[in-house]
């Protein structure tokens, strides 16, 4: 692979992951299929090792801006760690190894397109959603949900090697009442755990599918620095920036990222 382009990836991918509190997996992974071909194992063991960064630098303009509810992700932070173990070890079964590893991709592009799908509905939808001002109703929501919230993030995270903080965000509107950009912080916060756990795990299997873990590190190697810059710009962004366009741009990148996902073919 190029080097320069994976510089560039890395920061769009900072970018947008800090923009829209996802860890940027929606933007690597497609990219990473774009330049090098269908490699999905690979790409995902090094995306979460590059999504922890993104998560962390986003979270420091999150935490500046007191976004993040620590009375919810106390409880989305268990359940996303348990299901990224879960999730993980999905990926690694039988049903996704050797020239099967492209169904991965495209099970990413279909949950893709109902994250889309569902923000479309929401971006047209009356609501008294009122952004990061707005209060939470930290007495109405019930922590077996919170808890349910992290694991089914981590479970996808960890099955697909994205952060989930495109889970997290919408599950959190609406199991939990959570205004969005108070969710899209959170969901920064709770993708610091679920990616650390994650990458150590996927990248721990790799020699079962004949990847070398050299592999993944040169890619993350390449794509960090900038996107490290990329997301502490882009979560600096998100508080400044109007709801609705922050909703926007995260649907047009599902969308895009969809596409590509579900029309990936084998590699060879």
């Amino acid at each position: 692979m190029e080097y320069l382009l994976l510089i560039l990836v890395g920061l769009v991918m900072g970018l947008f992951g800090g923009l829209i509190g996802i860890g940027g997996g929606i933007i690597m992974i497609p990219a990473l299929v774009l330049i090098g071909g269908e490699n999905q194992h690979l790409y995902q063991a090094a995306c979460m090792i590059c999504i922890f960064f993104v998560s962390a630098a986003a979270v420091i303009a999150h935490h500046k801006a007191r976004a993040i509810v620590p009375s919810v992700i106390k409880w989305l932070i268990p359940g996303a760690l348990i299901g990224t173990a879960i999730g993980v070890a999905v990926s690694n079964s039988k049903l996704f190894q050797g020239e099967n590893s492209y169904l991965l991709a495209r099970v990413f592009g279909g949950f893709l397109l109902y994250v889309g799908v569902m923000s479309v509905v929401k971006l047209f939808r009356k609501s008294s959603d009122g952004g990061y001002d707005a209060a939470v109703p930290e007495l109405k929501y019930d922590e077996g949900k919170a808890f349910g919230v992290g694991l089914l993030t981590g479970v996808c995270g960890g099955l697909l090697g994205i952060g989930g903080g495109s889970v997290a965000t919408i599950l959190q509107q609406l199991a939990l009442k959570i205004p969005i950009k108070r969710a899209m912080s959170n969901s920064a916060a709770v993708i610091i755990c679920s990616s650390f756990a994650g990458a150590i795990y996927k990248n721990a299997t790799l020699a079962s599918h004949g990847i070398s873990i050299v592999e993944s590190l040169k890619i993350a190697a390449c794509v960090i620095p900038t996107a490290f810059i990329g997301g502490y710009i882009g979560g600096h962004s998100m508080h400044i920036l109007p709801k609705k366009v922050v909703r926007a741009v995260f649907i047009v990148v599902v969308l895009l990222s969809a596409i590509k996902m579900l029309t990936v073919q084998p590699g060879i």
